[in-house]
């Protein structure tokens, strides 16, 4: 991953049985969200994570330059990420927000 990022947000997924591949494929890397944050000049990139022993659950670990890029590109696409979370939603059981993360 190139840039230096500055500002963090993590993400907890639990997968519907048989949505894994899907689930993967949208939240990835080259993903769905990973295309569009790409929007952004702020967005560096989106790691995904997948527990050893849970093989449904994930961490999706997105990259920004800093806070306030995040915010704007939030505010200025609020309808398209509603349309795009809303997409998604079937693949999970349950989301939540582990945190947002400032690098010191």
């Amino acid at each position: 991953m190139s840039g230096e990022w500055r500002y963090l947000i993590v993400w907890e997924f639990h997968v519907r049985a048989g949505m894994e591949q899907a689930f993967e494929a949208a939240y990835g890397p080259d993903g769905d969200w990973a295309r569009f944050f790409k929007h952004d000049e702020g967005y560096i990139g989106t790691e995904l994570n997948r527990d050893v022993k849970d093989l449904r659950r994930y961490l999706t670990l997105d990259f920004w330059t800093s806070e306030k890029s995040y915010e704007n590109f939030h505010s200025r696409w609020s309808a398209e990420y509603q349309k795009i979370d809303q997409m998604c939603e079937a693949m999970t059981e349950r989301e939540s927000e582990v945190g947002k993360f400032e690098r010191t």
